[in-house]
């Protein structure tokens, strides 16, 4: 399995192809076992992942161990609801890789940040992941995130994922396969949020388009 079952992306299988109503975009789930990379060229300003709330919210701890790193571009667009979206939609991409890396799914923040049909999901493939001993190192950079939002509770980010500086890793072993880079290594994703009534915004839908001609390089 060639550069990891990226939760993200393998995940979805489970929950068939997730259309978003919300933002009426729909995407193609393919699992094709990608982890995310780094580094297109394009380089913007990156936001590193917020690590404390000012919101008053009791926010489960996540953290990524040394060799997994995720790099979040624009993260500050001055409007405090999209960035606080922004926010939760990294906390939940860093949840399920910190899931993978320890290999505990219970003691995981990700049915913190997601709910419905991506809880499902995301949770089925993080068990099968965490069963296989499969996880990644390396670097992932998402960019070009952009928030709409339709109400005070109802929202859509849609990104895209560098995964060519990444490769799969044997959580037991520590061994590392790498993977050749392809257009199949940037992936544009689609993804549904929903403000639960603890004020977290929550992931409940998540599309993907892997080798989308939008996040090329």
């Amino acid at each position: 399995m060639n550069r990891s079952i990226r939760l993200a992306t393998s995940a979805l299988t489970a929950c068939a192809a997730l259309l978003l109503t919300a933002c009426g975009g729909s995407g193609d789930d393919k699992d094709n076992g990608k982890i995310a990379g780094a580094d297109t060229g394009r380089k913007k300003s990156a936001s590193p992942s917020p690590s404390a709330a000012t919101d008053g919210i009791d926010r489960p701890e996540i953290k990524l161990p040394a060799d997994m790193k995720n790099v979040f571009e624009g993260g500050e667009t001055r409007d405090a609801v999209k960035d606080a979206i922004l926010a939760d939609n990294e906390r939940r991409i860093n949840a399920v890789d910190a899931a993978l890396a320890s290999g505990d799914l219970k003691h995981s923040a990700i049915a913190f940040y997601t709910t419905d049909r991506a809880l499902m999901g995301l949770s089925e493939y993080a068990k099968r992941a965490i069963g296989k001993n499969i996880s990644w190192t390396g670097t992932t950079r998402y960019f070009d995130r952009q928030v709409t939002v339709f109400s005070k509770t109802s929202a859509a980010v849609t990104y895209c994922a560098d995964e060519s500086r990444s490769n799969s890793k044997d959580r037991k072993t520590n061994k590392v396969t790498k993977v050749k880079t392809s257009p199949d290594s940037y992936v544009y994703y689609n993804t549904a949020m929903t403000k639960n009534k603890d004020g977290v915004w929550q992931t409940r839908d998540l599309s993907e388009d892997r080798g989308a001609q939008r996040c090329q390089p």
